[in-house]
C-alpha cells in the first residue's frame, strides 16, 4: 500500500474535468474586419480562378481540343478566320484576370453589405445564440 505523492498526483490527472459550457450571443460584426476578411477571401478565389483557367486552357491545348474546334470553325466560316485568334492564350489570361478583379470588387462589397445588414437585423432579432464547450 503506497500512498506516495506521485500516486496521488496520478489519480488526480486521470480524472477528467467536466466540460464547461458557455452560451454567447453574437450581436455585432465589425465592419472593417468583415471588409478585410471578404477582400482576402475574394483575392484567394481570384488567384484560384486565374490558375485554374491557365491549367484548363493548357490541358485543352495539349490534348488538341482547340485544334479540332478551330478546324471545324474554319470549315464552317472559312479559312480566313481562325478561332485561335479569338481564344488565344493572352486573350484567355486577360479575361481571367479581369474577371478575377471584378469578382474581388464585388466580393468585398458583398462582405461589407452583409455585415451592415447583419448589424441592422441584430437590433430587431437579437443576434445568434452560440454555445461553446471547453473540450
Amino acid at each position: 500500500m503506497s500512498n506516495t505523492v506521485a500516486d496521488k498526483l496520478a489519480k488526480k490527472t486521470r480524472k477528467k474535468a467536466p466540460a464547461k459550457q458557455v452560451r454567447l450571443k453574437l450581436v455585432y460584426i465589425d465592419f472593417w474586419s468583415s471588409v478585410k476578411f471578404s477582400f482576402l477571401v475574394s483575392i484567394c478565389l481570384a488567384i484560384v480562378g486565374v490558375v485554374s483557367t491557365i491549367l484548363i486552357y493548357t490541358v485543352l491545348t495539349q490534348t488538341g481540343v482547340f485544334a479540332q474546334v478551330d478546324t471545324l470553325f474554319r470549315d464552317i466560316v472559312g479559312d480566313d478566320n481562325s478561332l485561335m485568334k479569338i481564344i488565344g492564350f493572352p486573350q484567355v489570361l486577360g479575361f481571367a484576370v479581369v474577371v478575377g478583379i471584378l469578382n474581388t470588387i464585388v466580393g468585398t462589397a458583398l462582405g461589407a453589405v452583409a455585415s451592415l445588414v447583419y448589424n441592422l437585423l441584430v437590433r430587431v432579432v437579437g443576434g445568434f445564440q452560440l454555445g461553446f464547450t471547453s473540450n
